[in-house]
């Protein structure tokens, strides 16, 4: 096992930020195993995904971070936005408050992330258009005015979620070719072409800041 070839060429580490009840787990277990769970538990500390996926013809990993909502567990949560490369930060388009709450939200991402972190605004439960309290126009307003890219998918029908990790996956890979984003920096938050494992270093497995979160 320790000796088989990678089968992609980066990792990227997203986080999921937002609100408590508004999805992000939900968001997460759609994107990873295709399936809605209807009694989604609230998330204590961090919980964590991963999945291959393909931009530009490059095989990426993503390791995925989904953080709890709850402001208890936030000093947990907060060392985690640190060497991100791509966050998503959601709220839920049937409740304004988890809306009003995205200033802070993106300030600690903002303190917390590196300048080159591509950050999506993911507005989920869109399938209950008859509940909504949040429009599309202004929250499409709020992501052009702080430089965030948009998107409202439903974590229950799978409407856009493939989408919201995709297109963060395609600004950072376009932010590589670019060069803007320096793959040398520690805190980029994407490793390329990982060798295999030698003498117990870690490549595909990720290590969790030690917090003392027991998840």
């Amino acid at each position: 096992m320790a000796t088989a070839p990678y089968n992609y060429s980066y990792i990227f580490k997203y986080i999921i930020i937002g609100d408590m009840g508004v999805g992000k787990s939900c968001l997460l277990h759609q994107f990873t195993e295709k399936k809605f769970m209807a009694d989604c538990p609230h998330t204590i500390g961090v919980e964590f995904g991963t999945r291959i996926i393909e931009v530009s013809g490059q095989k990426i990993k993503l390791q995925i971070w989904d953080t709890a909502g709850q402001e208890r567990f936030r000093a947990v949560t907060r060392s985690y936005y640190r060497g991100a490369a791509g966050a998503l930060m959601v709220y839920d388009i049937t409740r304004r408050s988890t809306y009003n709450h995205l200033s802070s939200w993106l300030t600690d991402a903002r303190n917390l992330t590196n300048p080159n972190t591509v950050i999506i605004l993911i507005g989920n439960k869109a399938d209950l258009e008859a509940q909504r309290d949040v429009t599309y126009e202004e929250a499409k307003q709020f992501a052009e005015e702080n430089g965030l890219l948009f998107l409202e998918a439903s974590a229950k029908t799978g409407e856009n979620v493939e989408d919201a990790f995709l297109e963060a996956a395609k600004k950072i890979y376009q932010n590589i070719q670019d060069g803007s984003l320096d793959l040398n920096a520690a805190e980029s938050g994407v490793q390329h072409k990982p060798s295999a494992p030698q003498g117990g270093r870690l490549t595909s497995d990720p290590q969790p800041p030690r917090e003392g979160c027991g998840c």
